[in-house]
């Protein structure tokens, strides 16, 4: 198969409130906040990481549409399992925020059950469309890239601005985050790129904790069975040393790190 990049998204019609189009779920995920959470992967990216392992979420038009009621009706299967571990409801993606009204409405009936929120974001859509979502969210998941902009928007194809526009409004509310980076050997380890990410985390009171993801290879299949060239298939992950080099940064700036 001939590999060819990724195309520009066509958004259909998201703004719905009762019904949405996710990719999957996950009904007893580990890594996606606290606890033992239900994780629902939405449909539906505009940023084009280089090392995204989910690149079939990307396209807003695949996936699977549901409505609200029907993911309740399965949240509600794992609620002792969420209740008893501390844990609760993730919504990732692709990109939750390009479906606002839809997160919103799982988020808000979550609440009224007692149900744990966590939204897993670039924080990079439209930002007035986003802030209603925060109202039902506990603790916000927000990955951020890179902080060199050229960087950035390497790794991305977008402009890192909105993400940061997003964290200090995060900062000006006082919703719990954990910032989450993705640490990878000649891309984003640059040692002024971590240092700057780290010098702006260090001013949002908001940040719990920074989690240093370690670069892998797991999702390079997924490009090759959709034809996508992988411009990351000669990278190694970071050796221990690089990701404790990294820590140390984030440290130095009287972070939390995981």
């Amino acid at each position: 198969m001939t590999s060819h990049t990724l195309p520009e998204p066509v958004l259909p019609n998201l703004h719905q409130s009762d019904r949405g189009r996710i990719h999957s779920v996950e009904t007893c995920g580990t890594v996606d906040g606290p606890g033992i959470r239900f994780v629902i992967f939405t449909q539906g990216c505009l940023l084009r990481c280089l090392y995204c392992h989910n690149p079939d979420t990307r396209d807003p038009h695949q996936g699977q549409e549901v409505t609200v009621d029907e993911l309740m009706e399965e949240i509600q299967k794992y609620r002792s399992y969420m209740t008893y571990s501390g844990g609760g409801v993730t919504i990732s993606g692709g990109e939750p925020l390009l479906q606002p009204e839809f997160v919103r409405e799982i988020f808000r009936r979550c609440q009224a059950l007692g149900i744990h929120t966590t939204l897993d974001t670039s924080g990079f859509p439209d930002f007035a469309r986003s802030k209603p979502v925060l109202d039902y969210v506990d603790l916000v998941l927000l990955d951020i890239k890179s902080f060199d902009p050229q960087t950035y928007h390497k790794v991305t194809s977008v402009a890192i601005e909105p993400t940061l526009h997003f964290a200090r409004y995060l900062d000006d509310i006082g919703k719990r985050t954990w910032v989450r980076f993705v640490l990878v050997p000649g891309l984003t380890d640059a040692p002024d790129n971590v240092e700057g990410l780290a010098r702006f985390v260090s001013s949002l009171t908001c940040v719990e904790k920074v989690e240093v993801l370690p670069f892998h290879q797991m999702g390079e299949y997924k490009w090759q069975q959709m034809g996508y060239e992988y411009k990351l298939k000669e990278v190694a992950p970071p050796t221990d040393e690089q990701v404790r080099a990294t820590i140390a940064i984030f440290q130095k700036y009287g972070l939390t790190v995981q």
